[in-house]
């Protein structure tokens, strides 16, 4: 009985935990950016795509238990795209996202950061996130590479705006204290990587607001292209990528003004690097789970907010989309 209670039938294509609570959306995001999933050898994602056909088509091998069959599932979803059924690069994954994020982070938090570091930083940062956007975007509508570069172009260049305008200010704030001015220029990161992220986002996913994006009824069924639900989705992302970042970017450089006055780091300068990267991955691993599940990936919206065709072809009340990560 608490065998069940801890592992429920398996529903193929379904979430292992409720959707409906926040508690629930963290479980199973924290199933999908397990790093784990990055050593899945292409041999393993083949049994566990296997599995889940024999399930699909009532041909299931004897034995089989539902843990196995989530397991399969939580491999798949990590590794293949919802909607085109690839695979998704490995550094784009978001089981990849604070593996191959954290060096950037440590990067961007750096003190003492000069102009053209803190362009390098933001650049990456940036580049980085503007393909694990595009890889987990929304791909029921295929999207130019012309308006892929125009994102990519546009996210970096606010970034580098945002956190060099902001690097200049604070140089020429000659009324801060030497020790004010550090704190500050260690928290500028986050406004400016905040504002490129709704930049980024909104960039490189603006041609599902032109185009739409499928909305499913309760079996599942293609019901129409929605541009309401595209902008849905896109605002949904947006604020999952201001959130992801304030405690990334505000508290390590909290952490770390406090740290680097303890005697015993004033005295083995050479830990704090370590120290801060350590305290960046720690950071950036709790934060990425619990930002992305503010809603969930499979989102619901009710026929009467869409557009009125879509209303007319379905006796759903209710119909789903996926917001994308």
């Amino acid at each position: 009985m608490a065998e069940s209670a801890a592992c429920p039938a398996f529903q193929l294509g379904r979430p292992r935990y409720e959707q409906g609570s926040f508690l629930g959306r963290l479980r199973h995001f924290v199933d999908i950016i397990d790093p784990s999933t990055l050593f899945v050898s292409e041999k393993r994602l083949k049994e566990c795509m296997k599995l889940l056909d024999d399930y699909k088509h009532g041909e299931l091998p004897p034995g089989v238990s539902d843990l196995q069959l989530w397991e399969a599932q939580k491999i798949k979803q990590a590794i293949i795209h919802p909607d085109t059924g690839e695979k998704i690069f490995m550094p784009f994954r978001m089981s990849g996202y604070v593996p191959f994020g954290t060096p950037i982070v440590i990067g961007l938090l750096l003190p003492n950061q000069t102009v053209v570091s803190t362009i390098i930083w933001q650049w990456l940062n940036q580049s980085h996130n503007a393909c694990v956007n595009y890889a987990n975007r929304n791909a029921t509508k295929p999207t130019p590479t012309s308006k892929f570069l125009q994102g990519y172009v546009g996210a970096v260049t606010s970034a580098v705006s945002i956190a060099v305008g902001l690097n200049v200010l604070i140089q020429k704030a000659h009324k801060l204290s030497p020790a004010t001015r550090m704190i500050i220029q260690r928290l500028v990161p986050f406004p400016a990587v905040a504002s490129a992220n709704i930049c980024n986002v909104c960039l490189m996913r603006h041609n599902e607001l032109s185009e739409g994006i499928d909305v499913l009824d309760s079996n599942g069924n293609v019901v129409g292209s929605s541009k309401i639900a595209a902008r849905h989705a896109i605002m949904e992302t947006a604020f999952t990528r201001v959130v992801l970042p304030m405690p990334i970017f505000v508290l390590p450089p909290i952490i770390m003004s406090y740290l680097e006055r303890l005697r015993f780091l004033q005295s083995n300068r050479r830990l704090l690097l370590p120290i801060h990267s350590l305290v960046c991955l720690v950071t950036f691993g709790l934060s990425l789970p619990v930002a992305i599940s503010l809603f969930p990936q499979m989102s619901q919206i009710e026929v009467s907010c869409l557009e009125p065709e879509i209303a007319m072809a379905t006796d759903c009340k209710v119909v789903t989309y996926n917001k994308g990560l």
